[in-house]
């Protein structure tokens, strides 16, 4: 396997003549280079792995195995007799390299979540921001409040795609604390940081349910809809402990530097709620962590220093850095990977903008500078209720957006396109993946009659 059939494509890369004897012993080096870079060196005599840090480390290993070919990404770990020499050299464009997976509108298990962070790493993807609640479920186990799950964690329908119907099907779930300990400590040996979302003060119907007190009414029910709910928490004290209590939990499991607290789609919100988002985000400042919210949060007085997830548009982002706050840039124009894929009427649940391969492989944000952690994909799972959906929608999208947020320099789709056709889909056949063939669904893949809201 050559070195140009590498993704994301490295910074650098000197071939050499002759080839390395494979599988052989990997001598890893510590070196200065920058931060999550690596230099491999493979030679007749063998392969040195010199490391700026420990994900340079899990960086260095990946393209090593992209390198013995498709085969070496199968369970069984088949591998060839030898590896070409030469010296790869490579550092990521972005420290915040990310992609959102959204836990809550349909329920991920938690062997699932494991699979889809090996798929991260093997892209060099190295955030993975864990939606755990919403409107349509609660996934995080909280000991003190076991209504959030044993009430807040299954809904009795859904609705199917856009148009009303329900399926009458039960759908439920959720994360022990010890399930998300695993979740954490395993995406942590592949360099990946997960990054817990619990929202707040809307998207909470499934909190609202289990205890109403937290709300206005005397009646709730986990949302067996898509869309926007109205229901807000109540900006009261008592709320404000409860979540405080529900977010010193989540810090007990979650190690993350950045814990993320939504914000985002509250229509009827007060200046009581906007005080609500500032005192939780205060909370987890004293509590030595960044709170990450989304870029509604910005119409909020007095904030701290936050995070902010620029999803609803470029200029969002702008505007964040300009009022001091950190940037990931996730507009759903670009990376929202729950977005149709074509304009094809046969595209399954057709939602959204079309985000075709070229075009998520075309992204470059707006905003430039040191305010500017790095990029996000988003997968939204209103639509996705297995994880055949999650792979038909994520990939090959989320491949070509892992070359937008590690490889540096100019992108030209033409050469891109031909080394994940012939190099990397491959890979993810060996890996199981079910994504979107190039030119089109499978017709297994499809939804004949089900409905989407495309724009």
């Amino acid at each position: 396997m050559a070195f140009d059939t590498l993704l994301p494509r490295p910074v650098s890369v000197t071939p050499a003549p002759g080839s390395c004897p494979w599988p052989s012993t990997v001598d890893v080096r510590p070196a200065s280079l920058p931060p999550e870079g690596y230099r491999l060196s493979i030679s007749p005599s063998g392969v040195v792995l010199e490391v700026a840090d420990a994900a340079g480390e899990v960086y260095g290993r990946e393209t090593l195995r992209q390198l013995a070919g498709p085969a070496a990404f199968r369970a069984a770990g088949f591998t060839p007799s030898s590896l070409p020499c030469g010296v790869v050299e490579d550092h990521p464009r972005f420290g915040w390299r990310g992609c959102l997976l959204d836990v809550a509108r349909h329920f991920r298990t938690k062997a699932e979540v494991l699979r889809f962070v090996d798929l991260l790493a093997a892209h060099k993807l190295n955030v993975l921001n864990l939606h755990l609640t919403d409107d349509q479920g609660w996934r995080f186990e909280v000991p003190a409040f076991p209504r959030l799950t044993s009430v807040g964690g299954w809904r009795p329908s859904s609705m199917v795609g856009s148009g009303g119907a329900q399926d009458g099907r039960p759908h439920g779930g959720f994360y022990t604390g010890d399930d998300l300990r695993e979740i954490v400590a395993y995406a942590a040996s592949r360099a990946v940081t997960v990054v817990p979302e619990i929202d707040i003060p809307g998207h909470a119907r499934a909190a609202l349910a289990a205890y109403p007190s937290l709300g206005d009414s005397s009646s709730y029910e986990v949302w067996d809809s898509w869309g926007i709910s109205t229901s807000l928490l109540s900006p009261s004290s008592s709320t404000l402990d409860f979540f405080r209590q529900v977010f010193d939990h989540l810090l007990e499991i979650f190690p993350s530097p950045v814990i993320a607290l939504g914000g985002d789609e509250t229509p009827g919100a007060t200046d009581e709620h906007r005080k609500f988002v500032r005192l939780l985000a205060e909370h987890l400042v004293a509590r030595g962590r960044t709170p990450m919210g989304w870029d509604e949060v910005l119409d909020i007085d007095g904030l701290p220093p936050m995070v902010i997830g620029a999803w609803r548009n470029e200029d969002a982002g702008v505007r964040a850095a300009s009022a001091g706050h950190d940037v990931v840039m996730c507009p759903e124009q670009h990376v929202y990977l729950d977005h149709r894929q074509s304009a094809d009427p046969g595209e399954p649940i057709p939602v959204g903008w079309v985000h075709t391969l070229e075009d998520v492989y075309a992204y470059s944000p707006a905003l430039e500078g040191p305010r500017l952690r790095g990029v996000q994909a988003q997968v939204w799972s209103e639509h996705l209720d297995s994880v055949r959906r999650v792979d038909y929608m994520a990939f090959p999208r989320l491949s070509a957006f892992a070359e937008v947020a590690w490889s540096s320099g100019p992108r030209d789709y033409t050469e891109f396109l031909p080394r994940l056709r012939d190099h990397h889909l491959p890979r993810l056949d060996a890996l199981g993946v079910e994504y979107r063939p190039l030119d089109g669904p499978h017709p297994w893949q499809t939804r004949p009659g089900v409905p989407g809201r495309p724009r």
